[in-house]
């Protein structure tokens, strides 16, 4: 843990870094053999010059004049950067994994600029730089990098509409000078006897018209053509903003506006709606004996076995972290809870392998709680009631279905 003023575990000062040769005054004048030799030293292609004594005089470097290879200049940087990923991982008291790596190299080669300020800004504060911290700093950084394109298309559409208004705008201009100049020839002609040079006026007018009319309806058709393409750009950053970028399945964004959308639907058809949080049980120990990848792996799986009860009126979603969300219309808390019970059971008669060393996940088991969302007057509260019963099934022994009464009557295990 870094006391606060003191220099960010990972990060470097560049200044320390540079050889004495290079941190001169103005007034100093060095050797330039010197120079030369004090970069050598600070790129570790040549030991340190060691002082001039009586016993070992001072030798010159017959080598100096030698030109560097990109291996010679390269390498020492490499271990540089490698001894930094190194200390990062040190000084924050990470496990050496993938996705540590990764983050550790972002901050260090400043491929992550963000990231590197909100690790900054927490040292500072002394607080730690834990594994689950640095998910959560990833994903709200992946949020926000989606957010910043969905503005970025919202407003490209909103620039090609905008064109679109000024193309019809100069449509009705176009119209009305077209009108009032065929109203005065209108006029010639009724005023005169029709002459060889009012009809070619005329007819000089009518052709520059239609000339105008199809640029115009080019234009129109190459605008349509774009907003339509933004519109479709558009509906999938959407989708990618509601998506789990792990599973796949929905997120908690997306959970929130189907759960209102199903409520509605429920309503109007008169229909049961129920809703049930399922999580991995003794996920941490998961992590902590097989590692961040390994978890992401299981996770992954208990999504896809929990996908395969979706269908139209069966939504599953990841809450977050470990935790899963389902909504069921259409279907009673009973038959909501076999739905769940033969999902929990179908996972725990597996026996997953960790491929990358061959050893046993052990069991894999999920513990759920369900409620009858129409049976409580606000979101909050269905939602609550459903989290209650997940905790009671944790509390009973995990690796089963609870029901939350109704009314305020006591939550009930169907098993």
């Amino acid at each position: 843990m870094t006391k606060p003023g003191a220099r960010a575990p990972g990060l470097v000062n560049i200044a320390l870094l540079l050889p004495f040769s290079t941190r001169m005054t103005a007034d100093e004048h060095p050797d330039p053999a010197q120079q030369h030799s004090g970069w050598r030293e600070w790129l570790g292609l040549a030991p340190r010059s060691a002082p001039a004594t009586r016993d070992n005089p001072a030798r010159p470097d017959h080598d100096l004049g030698r030109e560097l290879t990109q291996r010679e200049i390269w390498l020492p940087a490499k271990r540089r950067m490698l001894a930094q990923v190194a200390d990062f991982l040190i000084d924050h008291d990470l496990d050496v994994l993938p996705f540590t790596l990764a983050i550790a190299y972002d901050c260090v080669t400043g491929a992550s600029p963000k990231l590197a300020q909100r690790v900054l800004e927490r040292t500072e504060k002394g607080l730690p730089i834990t594994l689950k911290w640095l998910e959560e700093a990833c994903a709200a950084q992946a949020r926000d990098a989606t957010a910043e394109a969905v503005a970025m298309l919202v407003g490209e559409l909103e620039h090609s509409l905008s064109d679109l208004g000024r193309t019809m705008a100069g449509v009705r201009v176009a119209t009305g000078t077209y009108s009032v100049a065929l109203e005065g020839h209108v006029a010639d002609l009724q005023g005169a006897a029709a002459s060889t040079d009012v009809i070619a006026r005329l007819t000089a007018l009518t052709r520059h018209m239609l000339d105008h009319t199809r640029t115009v309806e080019r234009e129109l058709t190459s605008s349509e053509a774009h907003i339509a393409t933004l519109q479709t750009r558009l509906d999938e950053a959407r989708l990618q903003a509601n998506q789990d970028h792990l599973t796949g399945l929905p997120n908690r964004r997306a959970f929130d506006e189907m759960y209102d959308r199903e409520v509605r639907e429920a309503r109007l058809g008169g229909e049961a709606l129920c809703v049930a949080f399922c999580d991995i049980d003794n996920f941490k120990r998961i992590n902590d004996a097989h590692g961040h990848p390994a978890g992401d792996r299981v996770i992954r799986f208990v999504a896809e076995a929990l996908g395969r009860i979706g269908d139209a009126k069966c939504h599953v979603a990841r809450h977050g972290g470990e935790e899963f969300a389902v909504l069921l219309r259409g279907t009673s808390v009973s038959d909501a809870w076999a739905r769940l019970d033969a999902a929990r059971e179908a996972i725990a008669q597996k026996r997953l392998v960790n491929r990358t060393n061959d050893t046993p996940f052990g069991r894999i088991t999920f513990s759920g709680g369900i409620a009858d969302a129409l049976a409580y007057r606000t979101k909050s509260a269905a939602l609550k009631a459903a989290d209650d019963a997940l905790y009671a099934a944790k509390q009973s022994g995990r690796n089963r279905i609870v029901i939350a009464g109704q009314q305020g009557e006591p939550m009930r295990d169907v098993a």
